[in-house]
């Protein structure tokens, strides 16, 4: 993995504030991609399975990890969190709302816990052919952190095609914007939780974002979710 200390977090924290997303390239080996989706199959890994054609949220299959986590995952979780909580905290800010978020992880994880979310919301997803992911946001209790990554375990265009990274931004009073990525195996997407900061002519206002995959049209499809705060269930 890439070291987290060399990734210019300036462009970053830049793009996220504009954007709502940032795509860092690279930060996962080839290596360590393949191992994390070839432990696809290792049920002790994981604490429940979900398949998507059963709730409607799509079709494909999800499988949500134990604690303790892998020890990457560990490291990722560990080590983007106090990247981003500058950002997050700005945002409150922006939109005058009362949430601060704590400069470590593990302070932030025991205000997940103090409010009962204490079960990892990491995530392993998997797409075959037709397989997609409707339009949504990753929100599990009160308790919420306002940035998640995704991060990109084969490649477009050759282990699969189509399965294009999805994000809408719905402005107050106008339509939807739709936003659609393909990064490269290893690479990760930052993006929006569930809303965000834009500047307008009256100060700053809050815009919902959602995030899906559009239909798998060949091969498989792998990805691992990244989300900070933890689930209640």
């Amino acid at each position: 993995m890439e070291n987290p200390e060399t990734i210019d977090w300036k462009t970053i924290e830049n793009e996220l504030n504009t954007k709502g997303y940032a795509r860092i390239e690279r930060v996962l080996t080839s290596d360590e991609c393949d191992t994390l989706s070839g432990d696809y199959e290792h049920a002790a890994l994981y604490r429940k399975t979900i398949s998507m054609e059963r709730y409607r949220f799509g079709l494909g299959e999800y499988k949500y990890f134990n604690y303790p986590l892998p020890g990457l995952i560990q490291q990722l979780r560990q080590s983007f969190y106090p990247r981003l909580a500058p950002v997050a905290n700005l945002w409150m800010q922006q939109l005058n709302l009362p949430h601060q978020y704590p400069a470590d992880f593990h302070t932030f994880q025991e205000t997940c816990h103090a409010r009962g979310q204490d079960k990892p919301t990491a995530l392993i997803l998997k797409y075959g052919a037709s397989g997609h992911n409707t339009l949504h946001q990753d929100l599990y209790g009160e308790v919420f952190f306002p940035i998640q990554m995704v991060i990109f375990l084969n490649q477009a265009g050759e282990d699969y095609t189509g399965g294009e990274f999805v994000l809408t931004q719905q402005t107050p009073r106008a339509q939807s914007k739709a936003i659609v990525l393909r990064p490269n195996k290893g690479d990760i997407l930052l993006f929006t939780t569930n809303f965000r900061p834009v500047s307008g002519s009256r100060g700053y206002y809050r815009v919902n974002m959602k995030h899906g995959v559009s239909e798998v049209l060949s091969g498989e499809r792998f990805t691992l979710g990244i989300i900070f705060h933890d689930a209640l269930s």
